[in-house]
């Protein structure tokens, strides 16, 4: 009878302990099942950059109240990153996002009052408005997921025209 050949086992290297200091196993030594204290590292030059962009920690109120200034325009245009701004202006996080969304729904309203008007004289024109509502909504999706996370997306200038100030 035909035989498989054997297929050899693999097995795991052996495991080390975690806190093995040198000199572990000498007496006098740490062992290998004492942790020792290790003291925080700083970065070079003694003191922690700020990136930008970053908050410091966000909390989770923060953070919902940032993704409702960018979904909260869904249903009611410029009123939701109003409240928003208005809400937790003391949120340098929540007001960030407040001011982008604000300045992109101010931007869709004068798009479509403009193009608005002029569509009556030239019917095409219809077609731009449309157009950057669906720009609009696109980073309102991309700038809320980020505000969910606890991190800022800026926006094109295009889109969230700098009527206001962050």
């Amino acid at each position: 009878m035909w035989q498989q050949p054997q297929q050899p086992q693999h097995q795991p290297p052996p495991q080390q302990p975690p806190y093995q200091q040198p000199g572990g196993g000498q007496p006098g030594g740490p062992g290998p099942w004492q942790q020792q204290p290790q003291q925080p590292q700083q970065p070079l030059g003694g003191h922690t950059a700020q990136l930008p962009g970053h908050f410091g920690p966000v909390t989770d109120d923060e953070r919902t109240w940032s993704l409702m200034a960018y979904v909260g325009q869904f249903l009611v245009s410029a009123i939701a990153p109003a409240v928003v701004y208005v809400g937790k202006a003391r949120s340098p996080f929540a007001r960030k996002h407040a001011v982008q969304g604000l300045n992109m729904s101010l931007a869709a309203i004068a798009v479509w009052f403009v193009f608005g008007l002029l569509s009556l004289a030239v019917e095409l024109l219809i077609w731009v408005p449309l157009l950057f509502t669906a720009v609009v909504m696109f980073f309102l999706v991309y700038a809320g997921r980020a505000a969910n996370r606890g991190e800022f997306r800026r926006v094109p200038s295009a889109v969230a025209w700098p009527l206001l100030k962050k």
